[in-house]
């Protein structure tokens, strides 16, 4: 693969923009739940919402990992400490003469439930679907994906345990999309040229290896 350079960029195919464009974009990010609202955090344009999110997924780490905290443990506490403090300051007012704090009532809509449900219905469907078609045979690059998604996934997790494994996705979260808004006509390139190459690699193995497998006929699916 040849190295990249100023002239390469100058010469890109205007085709790896298109295609590659939505690669950590903010069209994505808008369809997470939360839409919009998670976009600006990730995003950092709202820096303190930002700043807060990303404090809190580092202090709860520490507490996980370095601290040894119990998940249930840290729940108990962060409640009590919480009730503790909201009742000192309710009942406390009056000791000191001042008026006591209107604390808004913590109620959750329908709305938000249901729609929060219906995308983890449809992207939960959408996963079984890939991983039926890959597990049947009727796509064997995605089966050969899944398998090596599957496999980075085991030797990552054996380096870390979950807790980690979760703050890790979060530091990238806050870390990746903002990289990716700065520097996104050179990774659209070196995105590009990934993806020829393993296009090229695939070819060769499918032509010497995967065309060679006997397969049974694909049945139709059944149209509901």
């Amino acid at each position: 693969m040849s190295s990249y350079s100023s002239d390469d960029e100058d010469h890109k195919p205007s085709g790896i923009s298109a295609k590659f464009r939505g690669f950590g974009r903010a069209d994505i990010l808008h369809r997470l739940p939360g839409g919009s609202k998670v976009a600006d955090v990730l995003l950092w344009r709202d820096k303190n919402k930002s700043a807060i999110s990303l404090i809190t997924a580092t202090l709860l780490w520490v507490l996980l990992e370095c601290m040894e905290y119990h998940v249930l443990t840290l729940i108990c506490h962060s409640l009590m400490i919480a009730m503790i403090g909201v009742f000192l300051w309710t009942n406390g007012a009056a000791f000191i003469k001042r008026t006591p704090p209107r604390i808004p009532e913590i109620k959750f809509s329908e709305p938000v439930f249901l729609n929060a449900a219906s995308t983890v219905r449809a992207e939960a469907n959408r996963l079984s679907e890939t991983l039926y078609d890959a597990a049947t045979g009727r796509d064997l690059k995605t089966f050969l994906v899944v398998l090596g998604s599957l496999w980075v996934v085991s030797i990552i997790s054996s380096w870390c345990n979950f807790a980690t494994l979760v703050y890790i996705v979060v530091v990238g979260g806050h870390t990746v999309p903002i990289l990716y808004t700065k520097y996104q006509d050179r990774m659209d390139l070196i995105a590009h040229r990934a993806g020829l190459e393993m296009q090229k690699h695939y070819s060769v193995f499918d032509d010497r290896v995967l065309s060679k497998i006997p397969r049974r006929p694909v049945k139709p699916k059944r149209k509901k």
